[in-house]
């Protein structure tokens, strides 16, 4: 939904909920009950409807990494990556710092950093990206 269809559709909530308060202000409300519990429906309406448009305004779309390896033991095994290269690899791909490596293969990060640096030396890289392109190019991951 575009930008401008949301503030046409906000408007025009606005209007129809002021026009039943209205209705229901001369039928029930002036009468009955007194004017801050009215003001207070009212404030808590619009607070409702604010936050419901704001998060329709505001919604990200969420992509997930892949985390589906292909694992190709002939191109591992000329290139010299280990098993557990592999899957730091992997977690590297999916976008994982090196704590949370760390946390998920139950290794100490220093373990890690060892790890990531063989990777480099063996893909001839300097980077975690230079490291992941290669990879891709390698058809090591997808």
């Amino acid at each position: 939904m575009t930008l401008r269809k949301s503030i046409i559709l906000y408007g025009v909530a606005m209007a129809l909920l002021m026009g039943v308060l209205k209705f229901a202000e001369y039928r029930f409300f002036v009468h009955d009950l007194s004017l801050e519990l009215y003001l207070g429906l009212v404030a808590v309406l619009f607070v409702g409807l604010g936050v419901w448009v704001g998060r329709r305004l505001t919604r990200v779309k969420v992509i997930e990494p892949s985390t589906e390896i292909t694992r190709d033991e002939a191109k591992l095994k000329k290139l010299g990556i280990t098993k557990r290269e592999y899957e730091v690899l992997g977690l590297i791909a999916q976008g994982l710092s090196n704590k949370e490596i760390a946390d998920k293969l139950f290794v100490s990060n220093s373990t890690v950093k060892t790890h990531t640096s063989n990777l480099f030396l063996k893909l001839d890289a300097s980077r975690r990206t230079q490291a992941l392109q290669r990879a891709k190019e390698l058809q090591i991951i997808p």
